[in-house]
């Protein structure tokens, strides 16, 4: 079942990386200042000023995009995943192919903002290539 559409609030303001135009992410007001939100809909500062908030988005990058990720479930196992899409509309992640391009995969649509359940991978975290614990 797809995940409902959502989009930013009006009052977010799109900030795009000064030399190629990537967009990195969003500048949303917060009391007297701004707070930088990634792509994932997730803060990345407090409230700062807004060249502070500009700077802590471009600091960030994109580069988290191609880390491996760890989606927790309820009801399994956690899931070693890759993002495969990020939107406004929603957050598509596929579980770990190791770099083979004939790995079955499964792809699970979430909603955006990211859910917490969705968190980058920690030490510790199973690996997926561990085949026996000792």
């Amino acid at each position: 079942m797809p995940a409902p559409e959502s989009s930013p609030p009006a009052d977010w303001i799109e900030h795009r990386r000064p030399d190629d135009r990537e967009a990195l992410g969003w500048l949303r007001p917060e009391d007297d200042g701004w707070v930088a939100v990634s792509l994932l809909g997730r803060d990345v500062s407090g409230p700062l000023d807004w060249t502070d908030a500009e700077a802590a988005l471009e600091a960030a990058g994109l580069s988290w995009m191609a880390d491996v990720w760890t989606l927790e479930r309820d009801d399994a196992a956690p899931l070693r995943v890759r993002l495969v899409e990020v939107t406004p509309g929603r957050v598509v992640v596929q579980t770990d192919d190791f770099g083979a391009i004939d790995a079955a995969v499964e792809r699970i649509e979430l909603p955006w903002p990211a859910p917490s359940a969705l968190r980058p991978r920690r030490e510790g975290d199973p690996d997926g290539r561990v085949l026996f614990a000792r």
